[in-house]
This record gives C-alpha cells, sequence and structure tokens, in this order.
C-alpha cells in the first residue's frame, strides 16, 4: 500500500500570524516548512484549483470567480484523479461545493459553515477513514477549515465594501477580530493533528497544511479582505508538508502552490501522465531532497471590483515575482507597480522607472503568462 493523503487548509490563514503562532512552530519540528510559498489567486477558487491541478488558472480554465465550472479536466487532471486511479478512496469536505475542482472525488460534502463544528465533523471522517485504510484501501481525504472566511465573511464582507474609512481606519479593531478567528483555527489544527496521531494515521500519511491566501486587516484602501490586489499580504502564506520518509526542515526559496500537486505525486511515485497538458508546477523533491536548483519565477493574477458590487469576468491584474522582486501590472488602469520585497516587504514604495533591467526582467516572465 501506498501512503494515504491529507490535505488540511486553513481557508485564509495569514502568513505572519503562523509565523507568530505556537502551534505552527511547533509544526516545524516535525515537517517540511516552506516560509516563501506563493499562491496563483488570493481567492479561495482560484488559489485551489491551482493547488490541486498543479497549473495556474490562466491555463486551467479557472481564472475568476465566474469560471468555477470551466475547470479543462479534459486537459488537466487534479490530484484527486491521479489518486482515484491509484485505487485511493477519495473524500473532500467544503463549506460549497464550488470551492475545488470535484473531479477525482468519491464523495464530495458541504457543511453548513454557519452552524458546524469542524473539530468533531472532521474527527468524525478521520475515522472513516482509519476503517477504510484498516480494510485494506489507501485515502485522500482534504479538510476545509472554512471558520476564519465565515467570520470574514459575516463581519467585514457583508457590512463594509472595500473603501469604507471606518474599516481602514481600524486597524486594531480590525487585528483584533482576526486574532480571534486564527486563535480557532489553531485550536482545530491542534486538534486534528492530535486525533491524526491517535489514529496511527501519521507515520502512513503525507499530509499537507497550508493556507490558500492571506486577508487584508488594513494594509491597503480599496481591499478589505482579500481578491482586490496582488500585495503579498494575501499572496504570500504558510505551508507545512509532513513525510515520514523526508527530514524536517525550513526551505527558504520561494515555491508556488502549483508545485505541491507533483511533489506529492513525486512521493507517492505515480508518474505524471504526459498525454495531458504539461504542468506550471515542479515537483519540489530536489530542494526537499537537499540539492540546489534555481528558483522559479511566481506568477498570480486576479480582479479588482473596483467600484462594483462584483469582480470582472477576467483578471484585471497580475503580478510576477521572485523573492526579491515583484511586478505587479494593473491593467484595469494600465500602471506598473515594482517592489524591492528585501527592503520593502510592506510593498509601499513603487520602484516603476528606477530599476529599468529589472522590470525589464519581470516584464519579459509575465509576458509568458498572457
Amino acid at each position: 500500500m501506498k501512503k494515504n493523503v491529507i490535505i488540511i487548509l486553513i481557508d485564509g490563514g495569514r502568513l505572519d500570524f503562523a509565523q507568530k503562532s505556537e502551534t505552527f512552530k511547533k509544526l516545524k519540528s516535525t515537517m517540511i516548512h516552506f516560509d516563501q510559498s506563493i499562491t496563483y489567486a488570493p481567492y479561495t477558487t482560484g488559489a485551489m484549483h491551482a493547488v490541486l491541478s498543479g497549473c495556474y488558472g490562466n491555463r486551467n480554465g479557472v481564472n475568476s470567480y465566474w469560471n468555477i465550472f470551466k475547470f479543462k479536466n479534459d486537459q488537466f487532471l487534479t490530484l484527486a484523479d491521479y489518486l482515484s486511479q491509484n485505487n485511493y478512496y477519495t473524500f473532500a469536505d467544503g463549506h460549497t461545493e464550488l470551492i475545488i475542482p470535484k473531479f477525482g472525488f468519491k464523495e464530495f460534502n458541504v457543511h453548513d459553515e454557519q452552524k458546524i463544528n469542524l473539530i468533531q465533523w472532521h474527527s468524525e471522517l478521520l475515522d472513516n477513514m482509519k476503517e477504510i485504510y484498516d480494510g485494506g484501501q489507501n485515502f485522500f481525504l482534504y479538510l476545509h477549515y472554512s471558520k476564519i472566511h465565515t467570520g470574514i465573511s459575516n463581519d467585514v464582507l457583508k457590512v463594509f465594501n472595500n473603501f469604507s474609512k471606518e474599516y481602514f481606519d481600524n486597524q486594531d479593531l480590525n487585528q483584533e477580530r482576526y486574532s480571534k478567528l486564527f486563535h480557532n483555527a489553531e485550536i482545530y489544527l491542534d486538534s486534528i493533528l492530535n486525533k491524526i496521531q491517535n489514529l496511527n494515521l501519521l507515520e502512513n500519511s503525507i499530509i499537507l497544511i497550508l493556507s490558500d491566501h492571506g486577508i487584508s486587516i488594513g494594509e491597503k484602501f480599496g481591499e478589505r479582505a482579500y481578491g482586490a490586489f496582488c500585495y503579498d499580504y494575501t499572496l504570500k502564506t504558510f505551508a507545512y508538508l509532513y513525510n515520514s520518509d523526508t527530514k524536517p526542515q525550513t526551505i527558504s526559496s520561494q515555491v508556488r502552490h502549483v508545485d505541491y500537486m507533483p511533489t506529492i505525486l513525486e512521493m507517492l511515485d505515480i508518474k505524471i501522465n504526459n498525454s495531458y497538458e504539461k504542468l506550471d508546477g515542479e515537483s519540489l523533491m530536489p530542494l526537499i531532497n537537499g540539492n540546489m536548483i534555481a528558483e522559479k519565477f511566481a506568477f498570480s493574477q486576479t480582479g479588482n471590483p473596483l467600484n462594483k458590487n462584483r469582480p470582472p469576468k477576467t483578471p484585471n491584474i497580475k503580478s510576477v515575482r521572485n523573492s526579491k522582486w515583484k511586478l505587479i501590472h494593473n491593467e484595469y488602469n494600465n500602471t506598473e507597480e515594482l517592489y524591492d520585497l528585501i527592503t520593502d516587504p510592506n510593498e509601499e514604495n513603487n520602484l516603476i522607472g528606477v530599476n529599468v533591467e529589472i522590470e525589464k526582467m519581470l516584464s519579459d516572465e509575465l509576458a509568458k503568462h498572457e
């Protein structure tokens, strides 16, 4: 039997909060920690279709909220597709059936995000998976922790708009609100990891813990939560990967969300089907095994709704970056932003026109994703 696969998504988990969290710090002692993990999209649907297909949304079809049903499964297999083809029992649980590609899942459950006790429910699902494994079949379980999203939706998205002065003038309140939501996520994660260990599933499973995107607490006027801009408080996420066959370590090189699917497949010795389109992601096993490889550029995009109530049907902001520099192209007004991420991590000093060589390098890279 191969190893089971468990993905635990902390929807809306901010990297800076994870870096200060004792719960997440403890993960470093047993897991591979990626401290520069870049999402394709600062909203869940685009981000998670990219994670589970190993391909950016501009190619897999899901490049906006409007294109959720346009995933090109005839051209891109999902992680669940690959695992179901290898006799895995595949089960996903989330707060909406739109959040991830359903292809390849034998069961897809939608929970009531307003009422459900996710610790209890996901623990029950792990009990069920344990029975399946003890019966001789591997499983793939996708667990979506939706409570940060739920709290932000109820108290921010439904109350303010992207230009509500009251929201942006109260960053202390925004910080306090988010801190409470993140703390509950820590309690959840501790409980679920303890459950996995108590069921003796740890050594026989590959576990990926990640956030899909971050959430604004008022950093940039014009984005009260997520999905409007391509700044690092939403694009830079946390990721922890457990496999008893690999040693715990911190990988500081920039990696992309699209890299996790091919990495898991390589860990399971499952070959990529080359009759489908080439993936954007690449396996991180060379990095994990201590080999030096060239850092890959990360591409991200989103649709800024501007002063409208709904996002546009196609992306109007695109960005490309390495670990040192980021270029943002705002297509809605044809402006560009260039940031030195080392000296200016909060992206406050636009250097367009100052460093022409870097600007051209990133512009050429961004053009590859047109």
